[in-house]
């Protein structure tokens, strides 16, 4: 069975030396959060994950939840490992100080859910939803609300939901049926089915805040009509408090290929007391919030789940001796070498290493990108909120389709015993599957970066990430054995611009061809962020070389993975360039009766 260890080493690298994030933290004016508290607490939080919630992974897997009467229990050991959690002060990390936070940074919180995440994926559902939750009450509730809500959702006391989804409308909102009519004292009384609600019902908690979108009577049809609520499972007195029971109950739990030990339950209102958030007809623009909130997240499940892997078959291949290494024998002590010596093995090890420090530089980049739109300058938070909008599709399809590819990898690596539920491979791939699903699958991500993100910024967005990229790349030229990388990566930017020219063009004469360009173009640009995350990683452990005699083995194990990818990962990108350059007409030119089974 394969035992997480927080790689505490490479989060700090990334965040430590790649980005300073200690100077950034004192100029947005986060005080607290100083080089030895943020020790502190990831030592502490990996600590908490290796004995609490790591140990739960397998068994949970295993046990699932269970639906009894309407009741939804979690597997053995949930529940007091969820206290831990809350007594440990976890929830509160990143929280308004005014509803019972600690005030620190965004960009911590993600580094503690990175660690939940990959010790245990469904685990890590229970309070991962809550932060979409508290986010889109602060941000868009009244201030009535915050103080009903807030302080127990905060202290981990009471957790939060996202509930879109209905069973005849997927991810067509516009088509929702949940309504929402106007009681005497001001709330409403809300009537209707959600289905795959993640954590929607469990015994962690002593009440659960659902968000939902609903339609008010006389509102306009389709997303325009759309409005959101904060609806209790127990209603709440005006002080904060849980009261009797609401008309909030769960239908079923889902039967579901991976995360079992997560219930993901059909919801039903029946007359269910709500609060509406914000204006009429404004639901889905605020729950915006909630879902990039959500995708963000998401992405950081992607990163989670590479880690995980890599960590499952390095040690592995490590220790499973298996014929000799054609160049010579490596073990001669042994009846056979470690696997580790055979080039595929390394192939795959590799892949999946890049993936995930990788994914890791990328998803802190944009943890940090949300503190500074929280805490900077009026400039730095405009700066800030466009990078976040172009690149958090990205992040949510890209880290996850590629940590897909890593779990797969997993697997291969342990070869028939990776296909053995004993030693937790299988599941970690199963686990993973959700991820490139839920929060919008990535076709709808790659829709959202090239039609409404690029195209419909007359490509304003892209530009600016393309000119923060050439710009470092002018730094990194500057240094003789990173030049040839710089100017790979340049030319990659250039024919990215110009792919996106002409499916303009294109799109001009046949509006198929966005759509049918969109997933090749997310996954290009997706695989040149990362060569633009792994050369700057790849400078700063350079610089570091030179500059410091100590753990010369870890910066130059960053010079080599980074020229691994340039070599190996990189050129993937080109063959998506050329199905988008092939245009789309062969995609569509089938007619659907025309379909053969």
């Amino acid at each position: 069975m394969p035992e997480y260890k927080a790689p505490l080493r490479d989060i700090k690298f990334v965040m430590q030396e790649l980005y300073d994030c200690h100077n950034l933290y004192a100029k947005l004016g986060y005080e607290d959060a100083t080089a030895d508290m943020f020790d502190a607490i990831l030592s502490e939080a990996a600590k908490f994950v290796s004995e609490e919630i790591a140990p739960l992974n397998i068994s949970g897997d295993q046990e699932g939840c269970h639906f009894e009467n309407g009741i939804v229990t979690t597997p053995k050991g949930f529940k007091q490992a969820y206290q831990k959690y809350v007594e440990g002060g976890w929830p509160t990390l990143a929280q308004n100080i005014d509803y019972g936070g600690q005030g620190l940074p965004h960009s911590i919180h993600t580094i503690v859910n990175e660690m939940l995440s990959s010790a245990n994926h469904s685990f890590a559902m229970y309070p991962g939803l809550s932060h979409g939750c508290m986010a889109t009450l602060e941000k868009h509730g009244s201030e009535q609300q915050k103080q009903m809500f807030l302080p127990k959702l905060v202290s981990g006391q009471w957790t939060g939901t996202m509930c879109l989804t209905e069973p005849h409308a997927g991810t067509d909102l516009g088509l929702l049926r949940c309504k929402a009519e106007l009681n005497d004292d001001g709330s409403y009384r809300l009537n209707g089915t959600k289905i795959f609600i993640s954590a929607g019902d469990h015994d962690l908690s002593d009440n659960i805040v659902h968000i939902v979108i609903a339609r008010i009577p006389g509102s306009p049809a389709g997303t325009k009509g759309i409005s959101l609520f904060a609806v209790p499972k127990f209603n709440v007195t005006d002080e904060g408090e849980k009261s009797d029971r609401n008309g909030v109950s769960v239908g079923s739990i889902e039967h579901k290929m991976g995360i079992k030990a997560s219930a993901t339950c059909v919801i039903n209102f029946d007359n269910a007391k709500g609060y509406l958030i914000g204006e009429v007809n404004r639901g889905l623009n605020m729950m915006f919030t909630f879902m990039n909130s959500a995708r963000l997240a998401v992405g950081g499940e992607g990163l989670a789940a590479s880690e995980a892997a890599f960590q499952g078959a390095l040690a592995y291949a490590k220790e499973r001796l298996q014929m000799r290494s054609v160049s010579g024998v490596k073990n001669p002590d042994g009846v056979a070498d470690p696997i580790i010596v055979h080039p595929d093995v390394r192939r795959m090890l590799l892949t999946q290493k890049v993936f995930a420090e990788g994914g890791r530089a990328m998803i802190y980049d944009l943890a940090l990108t949300i503190d500074k739109s929280h805490r900077g300058s009026d400039l730095e938070k405009a700066a800030a909120e466009a990078k976040l909008a172009l690149l958090t599709p990205v992040a949510k399809a890209f880290a996850t389709e590629t940590a897909m590819e890593a779990t797969s990898h997993g697997v291969q690596v342990f070869g028939g015993h990776g296909y053995i539920s004993e030693w937790g491979m299988e599941q970690l791939m199963r686990d993973t599957k959700i991820s490139c699903l839920y929060e919008g699958t990535t076709g709808i991500q790659a829709i959202d970066l090239l039609a409404r993100k690029v195209l419909g910024s007359q490509g304003k967005l892209l530009a600016a990430s393309i000119s923060e990229i050439t710009s470092f790349l002018v730094e990194a030229s500057e240094y003789q054995q990173f030049s040839a990388l710089s100017g790979i990566l340049g030319e990659y930017c250039t024919r990215l611009q110009s792919m996106t020219k002409q499916i303009s063009v294109k799109a001009q004469d046949n509006a198929d061809e966005v759509g049918a360009a969109s997933v090749d173009y997310l996954m290009f640009l997706g695989y040149v962020l990362y060569g633009y995350y792994w050369l700057k990683m790849m400078l700063k452990a350079q610089q570091s070389l030179q500059s410091s005699a100590t753990e010369q083995d870890f910066y130059q194990s960053k010079l080599i993975a980074g020229q691994f990818y340039f070599d190996r990962i990189l050129p993937r990108a080109l063959s998506h360039a050329l199905c988008i350059e092939n245009g789309g007409h062969s995609m569509m030119a089938l007619e659907s009766e025309h379909f053969a089974f």
